[in-house]
């Protein structure tokens, strides 16, 4: 299995990049991420997943581990290959798709090519609950302070707890999601829903 390639970047096309390691030309297709690293003639690090069928073998390149993952996941889902795995993942960053799950936005994720809404609706019924916390905040590796919020010293509205509730509900902590909570009220969110869209498509 290869899982990570290090080398020269040789040429780049609109769906695959040729990677020189050492005289040796791997071909490897690139999610969007994985793209905004290269230059020409510069040193690339890639995380790879090699597809084995009959016909050959392909490989599929990720700018981190965490996009990687995402990638792992979404090919878990029936009907979900990984020639449309890369393809997500060329028209999504790794948390943009995180988020479009965590929140079912299906119009978002039929939005890209050859996505269709029965396709999206699948992958949102499939992957809802499996992506994590830490990849909903971001596969660039974002993270919150938890230090940001004194959780003692703040008395929560209905309106907050309830929030912060659904947050805890994905994976977060409660000083993660009283912080998110906070930071969605400073940009206008008033309902429970919009607080919540706010948080998550923030990234807070």
């Amino acid at each position: 299995m290869i899982a990570y390639l290090r080398g020269r970047v040789l040429t780049t096309t609109v769906e695959t990049a040729i990677i020189d390691i050492n005289g040796c030309g791997y071909e490897v297709y690139c999610s969007g991420e994985a793209f905004k690293k290269m230059v020409k003639g510069e040193t690339v690090e890639l995380y790879t997943y090699l597809q084995i069928k009959e016909d050959g073998a392909t490989l599929f390149g990720f700018a981190t581990p965490q996009e990687k993952e995402i990638f792992l996941k979404l090919i878990t889902v029936s009907g979900v290959g990984p020639k449309m795995g890369i393809a997500v993942l060329s028209s999504l960053s790794g948390d943009e798709f995180a988020r479009a799950v965590a929140t079912a936005d299906v119009k978002r994720l039929s939005a890209v090519k050859g996505l269709g809404k029965k396709t999206a609706e699948k992958i949102v019924l499939e992957l809802h609950g499996k992506i994590s916390a830490a990849e909903v905040l971001g596969a660039s590796g974002d993270t919150m302070s938890a230090a940001n919020v004194e959780m003692g010293a703040v008395k929560l509205s209905a309106i907050d707890e309830e929030a912060v509730s659904a947050l805890m509900g994905l994976g977060f902590t409660r000083s993660e999601s009283a912080q998110a909570v906070k930071k969605a009220r400073d940009l206008g969110a008033t309902s429970v829903e919009e607080i919540i869209m706010k948080a998550l498509q923030g990234g807070v």
